[in-house]
């Protein structure tokens, strides 16, 4: 039997190329939005809000009626935000918190009783190569996803018990929408941040139109779900992506933080 992926965030972006992707393959998909819209999706697209725990109960319901299990739950929904921490309204932090970290959290809780009465299930958490390091301007962001990274370790131990394996899966820059639907804070004409964010916002956005084919993290998502031992961690990107981790790991800290402020024109 096919198995049955729950995909949040799933009308656009990498969770609608995971979602056709995995669709194409064989697999029974449900994707999520907060508002789907009637479309010729590939893939049913079903209404769930990750920060309102009662349109999360509503959506797993769905499809564990209609399925009878949920043998996999990406954790893709997400949104972006950018920024100098200083000029950031913090109401902005924590909705991108909210979505980013405690809503991952609340739809894993909410697949968990599910995948433990089947004795078996996987969550695969999209995080980020930026959630390994506090970048400029994105310091929220990046914040969110590296919390998300070390919950999902500990929640991949605590759940192994059960024969549920937990998966973090951390994307470079792709090409896709994530640029229109990210909270900019506004450029201050009277910020001491002015210019040099201006010029790295600029930077931020042609690196998301100029990222990779988001079928990358479509056919990575596919192979770690054949797998019968996922690895902890992921990453898909371009080399220097990728490699910038393990520098980090490597290099004294100083080294590496003048070579993200040289990246990043500061």
């Amino acid at each position: 039997m096919s198995k049955v992926v729950l995909i949040t965030g799933a009308s656009s972006g990498i969770g609608k190329v995971t979602a056709e992707y995995l669709t194409d393959n064989n697999f029974k998909v449900y994707g999520t939005s907060r508002n789907p819209q009637t479309n010729s999706l590939s893939y049913e697209l079903i209404a769930l809000d990750v920060t309102k725990p009662s349109s999360i109960s509503v959506a797993i319901n769905y499809v564990k009626e209609k399925e009878g299990c949920i043998d996999v739950l990406i954790n893709n929904a997400g949104m972006g935000i950018t920024g100098p921490i200083e000029d950031t309204p913090t109401a902005e932090m924590r909705r991108v918190f909210e979505t980013n970290f405690f809503g991952a959290i609340e739809v894993a809780k909410a697949v968990l009783p599910l995948m433990r009465a089947q004795n078996s299930g996987l969550i695969i958490n999209i995080t980020s190569i930026a959630g390994y390091m506090g970048l400029p301007f994105r310091g929220i962001y990046s914040a969110t996803k590296g919390a998300l990274e070390l919950v999902g370790e500990s929640l991949r131990m605590e759940v192994k018990q059960f024969g549920i394996e937990v998966v973090n899966v951390a994307p470079g820059d792709f090409a896709t929408n994530i640029a229109t639907g990210r909270y900019h804070t506004p450029v201050f004409e009277d910020s001491p941040y002015q210019k040099i964010y201006q010029d790295n916002l600029n930077t931020m956005n042609a690196h998301v139109d100029q990222g990779g084919d988001p079928i990358e993290m479509a056919k990575k998502i596919g192979q770690i779900i054949q797998k019968n031992k996922p690895k902890a961690h992921y990453k898909v990107g371009s080399f220097l992506q990728k490699f910038s981790i393990i520098l980090k790991r490597v290099l004294p800290d100083h080294w590496y933080e003048k070579m993200l402020m040289n990246h990043y024109g500061m």
